[in-house]
């Protein structure tokens, strides 16, 4: 019975392994995370977008035409 017990143990620790160090290490994210572009934050609204996204005006950052004609809003004064 002892046997038995390490035999099924032993193979279950290889199947273990073998399926481990078979499948690919996943890398994915970690590339497209390296390629994000910077984030800023609206000055009207506080939303978060993409820099290449954003209008800019005297060094403030809005998320649209709108907001931009607006200008920064009054919380933040």
């Amino acid at each position: 019975m002892l046997r038995l017990l390490f035999w099924i143990a032993l193979i279950a620790a290889a199947v273990w392994f073998w399926r481990k160090f078979k499948r690919p290490a996943d890398t994915s994210h970690t590339s497209s995370e390296l390629d994000a572009p910077p984030m800023v934050r609206c000055a009207h609204c506080g939303v978060h977008l993409p820099r290449d996204r954003a209008l800019s005006l005297q060094q403030q950052w809005y998320c649209s035409q709108a907001h931009l004609e607006q200008g920064p809003s009054s919380r933040d004064r």
